[in-house]
Protein backbone atom coordinates (compact mmCIF):
# COMPACT_ATOMS: atom_id res chain seq x y z
CA UNK A 1 0.00 0.00 0.00
CA UNK A 2 1.37 3.48 -1.11
CA UNK A 3 2.10 5.97 1.74
CA UNK A 4 1.18 9.61 0.09
CA UNK A 5 1.91 13.17 2.17
CA UNK A 6 0.83 16.04 1.21
CA UNK A 7 3.20 19.29 1.44
CA UNK A 8 1.30 23.27 1.01
CA UNK A 9 3.62 24.72 -1.56
CA UNK A 10 5.33 27.95 -0.29
CA UNK A 11 3.91 30.84 -2.33
CA UNK A 12 6.70 33.08 -3.40
CA UNK A 13 5.51 36.70 -3.39
CA UNK A 14 6.59 38.14 -7.14
CA UNK A 15 8.67 40.85 -6.80
CA UNK A 16 7.26 44.26 -7.95
CA UNK A 17 8.55 45.62 -10.77
CA UNK A 18 7.70 49.15 -9.81
CA UNK A 19 10.84 48.22 -6.72
CA UNK A 20 12.77 47.29 -8.80
CA UNK A 21 12.76 50.06 -11.48
CA UNK A 22 12.21 52.71 -8.68
CA UNK A 23 15.94 51.17 -6.90
CA UNK A 24 18.08 51.21 -10.21
CA UNK A 25 16.37 55.22 -11.11
CA UNK A 26 17.81 55.95 -7.24
CA UNK A 27 21.19 54.14 -7.73
CA UNK A 28 21.66 56.10 -11.36
CA UNK A 29 20.81 59.18 -9.51
CA UNK A 30 22.87 59.25 -6.97
CA UNK A 31 25.85 58.01 -8.85
CA UNK A 32 25.49 61.06 -11.28
CA UNK A 33 25.57 63.38 -7.82
CA UNK A 34 28.74 62.19 -7.11
CA UNK A 35 29.79 62.37 -10.48
CA UNK A 36 28.69 65.93 -10.17
CA UNK A 37 30.07 66.67 -6.84
CA UNK A 38 33.52 64.89 -6.75
CA UNK A 39 35.70 67.48 -8.90
CA UNK A 40 34.85 69.99 -6.01
CA UNK A 41 34.63 67.87 -2.97
CA UNK A 42 38.60 66.85 -4.34
CA UNK A 43 39.55 70.47 -5.58
CA UNK A 44 38.27 71.42 -2.42
CA UNK A 45 40.20 68.58 0.16
CA UNK A 46 43.62 68.54 -2.05
CA UNK A 47 43.85 71.75 -4.15
CA UNK A 48 42.55 74.58 -2.63
CA UNK A 49 44.77 74.61 1.10
CA UNK A 50 47.64 74.30 -0.78
CA UNK A 51 47.22 76.73 -3.41
CA UNK A 52 45.75 79.92 -1.01
CA UNK A 53 48.86 79.38 0.86
CA UNK A 54 50.88 80.33 -2.21
CA UNK A 55 51.90 84.00 -2.51
CA UNK A 56 51.10 86.47 -5.06
CA UNK A 57 53.74 87.55 -7.09
CA UNK A 58 52.49 90.86 -7.18
CA UNK A 59 52.47 91.78 -3.47
CA UNK A 60 55.40 93.79 -3.72
CA UNK A 61 53.28 97.21 -2.58
CA UNK A 62 56.33 99.85 -3.36
CA UNK A 63 56.27 98.72 -7.27
CA UNK A 64 52.53 98.63 -7.79
CA UNK A 65 50.07 100.47 -9.68
CA UNK A 66 46.76 99.51 -7.81
CA UNK A 67 43.18 99.19 -10.13
CA UNK A 68 40.52 101.75 -9.18
CA UNK A 69 37.60 101.02 -6.95
CA UNK A 70 34.50 102.31 -8.36
CA UNK A 71 30.83 101.38 -8.16
CA UNK A 72 29.14 98.85 -10.46
CA UNK A 73 26.12 98.34 -10.79
CA UNK A 74 26.52 94.91 -12.05
CA UNK A 75 28.20 94.38 -8.24
CA UNK A 76 25.24 95.88 -6.99
CA UNK A 77 22.65 93.20 -8.79
CA UNK A 78 24.61 90.17 -7.60
CA UNK A 79 25.12 91.23 -4.26
CA UNK A 80 20.82 92.24 -3.91
CA UNK A 81 20.52 87.90 -5.55
CA UNK A 82 20.58 89.04 -9.27
CA UNK A 83 21.53 86.41 -11.59
CA UNK A 84 24.87 86.68 -13.13
CA UNK A 85 25.54 85.87 -16.26
CA UNK A 86 29.75 84.56 -16.11
CA UNK A 87 30.02 84.25 -19.48
CA UNK A 88 30.61 88.43 -19.63
CA UNK A 89 33.47 89.49 -18.93
CA UNK A 90 33.03 92.66 -17.38
CA UNK A 91 31.08 90.87 -14.14
CA UNK A 92 34.00 89.09 -13.26
CA UNK A 93 35.66 92.03 -11.79
CA UNK A 94 32.61 94.43 -11.22
CA UNK A 95 33.89 97.20 -9.16
CA UNK A 96 37.26 97.31 -11.50
CA UNK A 97 35.59 97.56 -14.94
CA UNK A 98 38.09 96.86 -18.06
CA UNK A 99 39.12 99.65 -20.47
CA UNK A 100 38.26 99.92 -23.61
CA UNK A 101 41.33 99.26 -25.72
CA UNK A 102 41.93 100.65 -29.16
CA UNK A 103 45.21 99.17 -30.80
CA UNK A 104 45.71 97.88 -34.58
CA UNK A 105 46.08 94.17 -32.91
CA UNK A 106 42.95 93.54 -30.79
CA UNK A 107 43.20 90.15 -30.32
CA UNK A 108 46.34 87.23 -30.53
CA UNK A 109 46.58 83.36 -29.81
CA UNK A 110 47.91 81.15 -27.32
CA UNK A 111 48.62 77.94 -26.40
CA UNK A 112 49.17 75.76 -23.34
CA UNK A 113 50.79 72.45 -24.45
CA UNK A 114 49.81 70.55 -20.48
CA UNK A 115 45.88 71.80 -21.33
CA UNK A 116 45.47 70.17 -25.08
CA UNK A 117 44.82 74.15 -25.55
CA UNK A 118 46.12 75.03 -29.31
CA UNK A 119 46.03 78.37 -30.69
CA UNK A 120 42.91 79.90 -28.63
CA UNK A 121 41.86 83.16 -29.49
CA UNK A 122 42.30 85.75 -27.15
CA UNK A 123 40.33 89.25 -27.51
CA UNK A 124 41.42 92.07 -25.77
CA UNK A 125 38.93 93.89 -24.14
CA UNK A 126 36.44 91.50 -25.17
CA UNK A 127 33.49 90.82 -23.79
CA UNK A 128 32.22 87.63 -24.48
CA UNK A 129 33.89 84.51 -22.86
CA UNK A 130 31.34 81.91 -25.12
CA UNK A 131 33.55 82.79 -27.83
CA UNK A 132 37.09 83.45 -26.65
CA UNK A 133 39.77 83.65 -23.95
CA UNK A 134 39.42 87.92 -22.50
CA UNK A 135 42.77 89.72 -22.01
CA UNK A 136 41.26 92.31 -19.40
CA UNK A 137 41.24 95.43 -21.07
CA UNK A 138 43.70 98.09 -19.05
CA UNK A 139 46.23 95.21 -18.19
CA UNK A 140 49.82 94.82 -20.05
CA UNK A 141 50.13 93.41 -23.48
CA UNK A 142 51.74 90.30 -23.66
CA UNK A 143 56.10 90.77 -23.97
CA UNK A 144 55.37 94.29 -22.24
CA UNK A 145 56.79 94.95 -18.88
CA UNK A 146 53.69 94.52 -16.52
CA UNK A 147 50.78 91.38 -16.13
CA UNK A 148 49.04 90.49 -18.33
CA UNK A 149 45.50 89.08 -17.51
CA UNK A 150 43.35 86.20 -18.91
CA UNK A 151 40.65 84.82 -17.80
CA UNK A 152 38.79 82.19 -18.97
CA UNK A 153 35.57 80.36 -18.29
CA UNK A 154 35.45 76.76 -17.03
CA UNK A 155 32.87 73.75 -16.17
CA UNK A 156 33.18 70.65 -14.93
CA UNK A 157 36.26 68.36 -15.93
CA UNK A 158 34.56 66.11 -17.09
CA UNK A 159 33.27 68.66 -19.99
CA UNK A 160 36.23 69.67 -20.83
CA UNK A 161 36.76 70.30 -24.30
CA UNK A 162 39.98 72.67 -25.29
CA UNK A 163 38.03 73.88 -28.83
CA UNK A 164 34.69 75.01 -26.51
CA UNK A 165 35.69 78.38 -24.36
CA UNK A 166 32.72 78.14 -22.03
CA UNK A 167 34.93 75.07 -20.71
CA UNK A 168 38.35 75.75 -22.27
CA UNK A 169 39.83 76.41 -18.69
CA UNK A 170 38.49 73.37 -16.94
CA UNK A 171 41.41 71.91 -16.10
CA UNK A 172 43.66 75.33 -15.68
CA UNK A 173 43.89 73.54 -11.99
CA UNK A 174 45.35 70.67 -13.16
CA UNK A 175 48.81 73.57 -14.05
CA UNK A 176 52.06 72.92 -11.99
CA UNK A 177 55.14 75.08 -11.60
CA UNK A 178 57.41 74.32 -14.21
CA UNK A 179 54.48 74.03 -16.73
CA UNK A 180 55.32 76.41 -20.65
CA UNK A 181 52.51 78.53 -22.57
CA UNK A 182 53.36 80.41 -25.62
CA UNK A 183 51.60 83.56 -26.33
CA UNK A 184 51.39 84.56 -30.13
CA UNK A 185 51.13 88.48 -30.59
CA UNK A 186 51.97 91.19 -33.38
CA UNK A 187 53.87 88.26 -35.29
CA UNK A 188 55.86 87.11 -32.22
CA UNK A 189 55.77 84.30 -29.91
CA UNK A 190 56.42 84.86 -26.59
CA UNK A 191 57.05 81.64 -23.61
CA UNK A 192 56.19 81.64 -20.51
CA UNK A 193 57.14 79.64 -17.79
CA UNK A 194 54.25 78.90 -14.51
CA UNK A 195 55.88 79.73 -11.07
CA UNK A 196 52.92 80.12 -9.10
CA UNK A 197 49.34 79.02 -8.38
CA UNK A 198 47.01 80.79 -5.64
CA UNK A 199 43.06 80.94 -4.93
CA UNK A 200 41.80 84.08 -4.15
CA UNK A 201 38.29 85.57 -3.16
CA UNK A 202 36.19 86.82 -6.19
CA UNK A 203 36.20 90.58 -4.98
CA UNK A 204 39.97 89.94 -4.98
CA UNK A 205 41.64 92.39 -6.76
CA UNK A 206 45.58 91.62 -6.21
CA UNK A 207 45.40 89.97 -9.94
CA UNK A 208 45.06 93.18 -11.94
CA UNK A 209 48.01 95.05 -10.34
CA UNK A 210 50.41 95.80 -12.44
CA UNK A 211 54.92 95.15 -11.28
CA UNK A 212 57.02 96.41 -13.93
CA UNK A 213 60.36 94.25 -13.31
CA UNK A 214 59.70 91.81 -15.77
CA UNK A 215 56.76 90.63 -17.94
CA UNK A 216 54.12 88.96 -16.53
CA UNK A 217 51.08 86.51 -17.34
CA UNK A 218 48.08 85.34 -15.19
CA UNK A 219 45.65 82.93 -16.27
CA UNK A 220 42.37 83.61 -14.17
CA UNK A 221 38.97 81.12 -14.01
CA UNK A 222 36.36 80.15 -11.24
CA UNK A 223 36.83 77.20 -8.75
CA UNK A 224 35.93 74.67 -7.44
CA UNK A 225 35.45 73.30 -11.14
CA UNK A 226 31.92 73.87 -12.04
CA UNK A 227 31.07 77.02 -9.42
CA UNK A 228 32.16 80.52 -9.20
CA UNK A 229 32.99 80.28 -5.27
CA UNK A 230 36.70 81.44 -6.01
CA UNK A 231 39.32 82.47 -8.42
CA UNK A 232 42.09 80.29 -9.58
CA UNK A 233 45.33 82.61 -10.59
CA UNK A 234 48.15 80.65 -12.24
CA UNK A 235 51.13 83.24 -12.62
CA UNK A 236 53.52 83.13 -15.16
CA UNK A 237 57.02 84.91 -16.04
CA UNK A 238 58.37 85.40 -19.70
CA UNK A 239 61.23 82.85 -20.31
CA UNK A 240 64.27 84.66 -21.50
CA UNK A 241 65.88 83.78 -24.60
Amino acid sequence: MALYRYVKAVKLRPVKRSFVVSFVLMGVGGLLVLWVAWPIISFSLFSEGFLSKTVSPVADASVLVKAPQVFSPVAFAADAGGVVDYTNANVWFPTSPQKKVVALVNSYTISIPSLRIKNAQVQIGGDDLSKSLIHYGGTSLPGEFGNTVIFGHSSLPQLFNPNNYKTIFSELPSMKTGDTFSIYYDGISYTYSVFDLVVVDPTDLSVLEQKYDDSYVTLVTCVPPGTYWKRLNVHARLKKV
